[in-house]
């Protein structure tokens, strides 16, 4: 194909002028909190079918995973 260098069966395309190579992209490391919100969801649906007080739970459960989730992505820049 036009524009690739290498050997066979490798792929390097040559940039157009003036672009650049991407960046890596730098990932964030694992966290328990989206499962936390998960489980606090299912919690605020179950009580209210069943009993206030598991709803309960699942909103205080829902606001930990809100704020910890959100504080380790502040914290992580």
């Amino acid at each position: 194909m036009p524009g690739e260098t290498g050997r066979p069966g490798e792929r390097h395309v040559l940039a157009h002028a003036g672009w650049s190579p991407a960046k890596p992209e730098k990932l964030p490391r694992r966290t328990l909190w989206p499962a936390v919100a998960a489980l606090g969801i299912v919690l605020v649906m179950w009580g209210v079918v069943t009993a206030y007080l598991i709803a309960a739970v699942g909103v205080v459960l829902l606001g930990m995973a809100v704020l910890g989730w959100t504080g380790e992505l502040l914290h992580e820049r």
